[in-house]
């Protein structure tokens, strides 16, 4: 029986973000279990949640200080077991953010191995001695800015961070660490959670000769201030050893019925799809896995084809997982508008061709909205990056404010108290009831695109063949026993025209014309088209933009 998960598609929750049901300006699960038969009418396959656990939040919960319970800003543990079981109810698989790669400096385990260099938990966590000089033991760096060192005065060494100071690396060499993970990840499958979605999994191990890392002989990322992507991190982490506790923590899941597991690959580029293989292969590791690489600013028919093809002939057995936008990175409506003939024609094609990838496909809140990212002042900031390194930096919360429900309620109908973020008018138009009440909005859309994937076997389980055709142009077929279809988008604001050879009827919902001159594609046109046999397209001619 094929798994559910394969053909899924996953509705990412920012639980802060999404339903305040106390009035004090933050989303929390009660909130979440009244909306979510809005997440249902999509007709999406499971939730994610970003993390609910306990935490000094100076990373929005990417910081646990206890694993095994909620942060009281978002309710209790009896709120959780309900909302499970309302998303049951509805049809709706839950996943949760695993944060196992550090926790926060205010949780117990490191409040005690901070103590002293001989205590049972001292090795906890991945500590060392400054080199002659005073300097930090290797030359790593931290994403949000520095060093990923921090001197701690009472042990008179170094401890390991690859984010904030407060969020400090696990050693995971230490065997007894891994145990007390897999335990923590064990309270919440038998609480009756669907599976994981592991945040940074190929960061769990480090380098133990603590080799410095070399330069990357590349450009630094387009993030100035993140020094990062100067070096070529193969010392602090993606390290060999995680190999072992993958296939560790896929034997505790396969313990149940129906669990799944997507791993969150922090990297970039080529390397990225080569993890995402090796972390997929087989059936003893995790049962899928997605990168950044569709999450940036490349908007091209190339980078997108790259991206597929490149985990088709790396990864032969594995399976990708495929997101456009998430909590981290700017709304893709906002972050490839150059290419736009319109917001909405963006929000639609990329729909459509997200909807038309071979695999597992994630939507983030308020993507089946049309949303934008909101444009934030530095007095409204959270992110510590942005914080820090303001303006280079404009950090993530812009894709990160409130849901908005009703567009005449206060905040949006997100609170009825102060949202930790704002709600501004740009993300106000964009909201629930409007759209709800326009035939043509962009969430009807989405309930439309959806429905037609799911009605589809080629798109839900047939085989991908690229068509070669130039820039901007992407185009594929998806083939299945009993259907094949023919997805074509245009990736530019300038219309095009193409001959095709064979025959073909345009089904399902597109912006494309079919005549017997050819088929026409308005600027972020794009078409699906069904045949029986071969069938070829052909450029001829730039046509009006509509």
């Amino acid at each position: 029986m094929r798994e559910w998960w394969r053909d899924a598609i996953i509705y990412q929750i920012y639980p802060r973000s999404f339903m305040d049901s106390s009035g004090n300006g933050v989303g929390d699960l009660k909130g979440i279990t009244s909306r979510l038969p809005h997440v249902a009418s999509l007709d999406v396959d499971c939730i994610w949640l970003s993390p609910i656990f306990k935490s000094p939040q100076r990373d929005m919960g990417y910081d646990v200080s206890d694993y095994c319970d909620v942060d009281p800003i978002f309710g209790t543990l009896d709120d959780f077991d309900e909302m499970i079981a309302r998303a049951h109810d509805l049809g709706l698989k839950v996943i949760t953010d695993q944060v196992l790669s550090h926790t926060s400096d205010q949780h117990p385990w490191f409040t005690e191995s901070r103590a002293s260099r001989d205590n049972p938990k001292s090795d906890w966590y991945v500590w060392a001695d400054p080199l002659p000089d005073g300097s930090p033991p290797t030359n790593w760096h931290s994403h949000f800015g520095g060093p990923a060192w921090e001197f701690d005065a009472g042990r008179g060494q170094y401890y390991l961070h690859h984010f904030l100071a407060s969020q400090p690396d696990l050693n995971y060499h230490n065997p007894d660490v891994v145990d007390a993970i897999l335990d923590t990840c064990k309270f919440w499958l038998d609480r009756g959670l669907d599976g994981f979605r592991l945040d940074t999994v190929n960061y769990y191990y480090h380098d133990q000769e603590l080799r410095s890392n070399p330069p990357a002989n590349t450009r630094p990322q387009v993030m100035a201030t993140d020094l990062y992507g100067m070096q070529r991190n193969i010392y602090n982490k993606t390290r060999p050893e995680n190999l072992g506790f993958l296939e560790r923590l896929r034997a505790l899941t396969d313990q149940y019925d129906d669990i799944m597991m997507v791993g969150e690959v922090g990297e970039m580029g080529d390397r990225s799809i080569e993890i995402m293989a090796e972390y997929t292969a087989g059936t003893k590791r995790l049962h899928m896995c997605y990168s950044f690489a569709m999450l940036g600013p490349d908007f091209s028919a190339g980078h997108f084809r790259g991206c597929i093809d490149g985990f088709q002939r790396g990864a032969p057995d594995g399976h990708p997982y495929w997101s456009f936008s998430n909590h981290d990175v700017p709304r893709h409506p906002s972050r490839w508008a150059d290419h736009a003939v319109d917001h909405d024609s963006m929000a639609r094609m990329s729909a459509s061709m997200l909807m038309a990838f071979e695999g597992t496909i994630g939507i983030y809140q308020g993507e089946e909205l049309g949303q934008e990212e909101t444009v934030m002042e530095y007095h409204e900031l959270t992110d510590p990056p942005a914080i820090r390194f303001w303006p280079a930096v404009k950090g993530r919360d812009g894709c990160r404010t409130p849901m908005t429900w009703e567009a005449e309620a206060p905040n949006g109908g997100f609170t009825t108290g102060t949202p930790w973020l704002p709600v501004k008018e740009p993300q106000l138009a964009h909201a629930v009831d409007l759209q709800q009440a326009q035939n043509d909005s962009i969430l009807h859309y989405y309930r439309e695109i959806i429905a037609f994937r799911k009605a589809n076997p080629a798109l839900t389980e047939g085989k991908t063949t690229f068509i070669d055709l130039p820039e901007p142009f992407l185009a594929f077929r998806r083939d299945a026993p009993d259907q094949s279809l023919t997805c074509i988008f245009n990736l530019s604001k300038d219309g095009a025209r193409f001959d095709l050879e064979g025959a073909a009827e345009i089904v399902g919902p597109s912006q494309a014309t079919l005549d017997g001159e050819g088929l026409s594609l308005p600027g972020n046109g794009y078409a699906y088209l069904q045949h029986q046999g071969d069938l070829s397209l052909r450029p001829t001619a730039a046509v009006a933009a509509n």
